[in-house]
């Protein structure tokens, strides 16, 4: 592994981000090996065993000996934990810093990118609470629940959708029992150590049709296999991992309600719109140096950025010894 020079404990974390299908994997370890890197997988659907082919998840033997962590750490009846995951992460970031590599954070979960990076208060949760919250739902409706985190909280409610009833519900959750408005607990744009994130873009043609052939090779490569393999380990009951794209398609396929030239559609067109939820979430941080994907420079250009970036953080040093 040829690196550009050693590591240290300052030098700022490499964060690759943004929509999926923009060679996110491929950049990271082309980063990796010149620059002494570990990778730390920020896609919430790569921590779930056994979820390989619907996750564009990268076999071990094509990860060209870089090592990474926070694949297959959940089985899929477990929910994917924001909390959880930001004390996991941290920690394989000050491992990785330990053995004097640089880590590599790589995926398009936003918050979980976050978690791991920013400055941000987890709320704490209570089951028996979100229960009650999602009884009283059935009943009233979720608009009535939406009007009452409107009441409560309008700055939350302002950015969460009525129809997102899972996401008014945990507002309301934390109001409860924080006493605090949910707005208050969203993160800042505050790097926790320091960091330089690389977002991946590529015109949106472009990605449509790399989305679509992801979605092809997928179904070809047995999606459905897999699928009917893990609703066998308890697919089907698990909160997070049954409602992942390509996934959930591939279930309705083996319950006869679709067929799989439909299911293939569906995958697709789900994956384009999860591609432009993670543009928006993406977008508006100042803080990102977006990088065309599809440049042939595209190695130098982000290893220019990095370099920028380790200089700062030692002229910021430099000014404060």
């Amino acid at each position: 592994m040829a690196r550009d020079r050693e590591t240290s404990d300052a030098e700022p974390i490499v964060a690759v981000v943004g929509p999926t299908a923009t060679g996110k994997s491929d950049l990271a370890l082309d980063l990796a090996e010149r620059l002494g890197g570990e990778v730390v997988n920020a896609d919430a659907m790569q921590f779930y065993r056994g979820m390989d082919i619907g996750t564009a998840k990268l076999p071990a033997a094509e990860r060209r000996g870089v090592r990474h962590h926070q694949l297959d750490v959940l089985d899929v009846t477990e929910e994917a934990s924001v909390a959880g995951y930001q004390v996991a992460a941290r920690a394989d970031i000050a491992a990785i810093r330990g053995r004097g590599h640089r880590p590599l954070l790589v995926g398009g979960s936003g918050l979980y990118v976050r978690a791991a990076l920013d400055r941000l208060e987890i709320p704490p949760t209570d089951a028996e609470v979100r229960t009650r919250l999602e009884t009283e739902s059935e009943v009233v409706g979720g608009d009535a629940l939406h009007a009452r985190l409107r009441g409560l909280d309008p700055r939350s409610a302002a950015s969460i959708l009525p129809g997102n009833l899972r996401r008014v519900i945990r507002a309301l959750e934390v109001i409860e029992l924080t006493g605090r408005p949910f707005s208050a607990t969203m993160p800042k744009r505050e790097f926790v150590s320091p960091a330089v994130v690389l977002g991946l873009r590529v015109d949106r043609e472009v990605l449509v049709e790399r989305i679509d052939r992801r979605v092809e090779r997928m179904w070809e490569d047995g999606l459905r296999t897999e699928t009917e393999t893990l609703l066998g380990a308890g697919l089907r009951h698990g909160v997070t991992a049954s409602r992942a794209i390509g996934y959930s398609q591939a279930i309705a396929v083996l319950d006869g309600d679709l067929d799989e030239t439909a299911a293939r559609r569906d995958t697709a067109q789900a994956t384009r719109r999860y591609a432009r939820r993670q543009e928006s979430w993406f977008r508006p941080d100042p803080r990102i140096v977006w990088l065309d994907a599809a440049a042939p420079d595209l190695l130098d250009r982000a290893l220019t950025a990095v370099r920028e970036a380790d200089a700062r953080v030692r002229h910021g040093m430099a000014e404060n010894a």
